[in-house]
């Protein structure tokens, strides 16, 4: 089982990156980032964040340096705001799940149209055949 205070401290640089890379830089390379999601190490000294982004693959290189280019700022300010003897050493890193995700759901949406297609083939004598209107 984790350390819950090392949980409770991931939960909260998640919190603190979010509002810091939403609110506070001012890079656009940071725009359309989503903070999903941080870990820490149980002596606290070493931090993930992981994150997603709203874009292209070029987009995505883009925050990635973004975020490498403010590692330290994010550093201090998020050790100042915890009130930690040490700050954690930062690594950002690009969360698949939200792509993954999508890509099932989109498989998904794929077998159901093909099972919904052999339960149901076009037949000529369906409701679909003019109607005689009477007379």
């Amino acid at each position: 089982m984790p350390n819950r205070r090392a949980a409770r401290v991931a939960k909260r640089i998640q919190q603190h990156a979010s509002y810091l890379i939403l609110y506070q830089l001012r890079d656009p390379r940071l725009e359309n980032i989503t903070v999903t999601r941080a870990e820490v190490s149980d002596d606290l000294r070493h931090a993930t964040i992981y994150y997603s982004v709203l874009g292209t693959e070029g987009k995505r290189r883009a925050a990635q340096h973004g975020l490498e280019s403010a590692r330290g700022l994010i550093r201090t300010r998020i050790a100042r705001s915890l009130k930690l003897r040490e700050a954690p050493e930062i690594r950002f890193k690009f969360d698949q799940s939200i792509e993954r995700a999508i890509e099932v759901s989109r498989l998904l949406d794929k077998v159901a149209a093909e099972l919904r297609q052999k339960e149901d083939p076009q037949d000529p004598t369906d409701d679909q055949a003019p109607r005689e209107e009477p007379g």
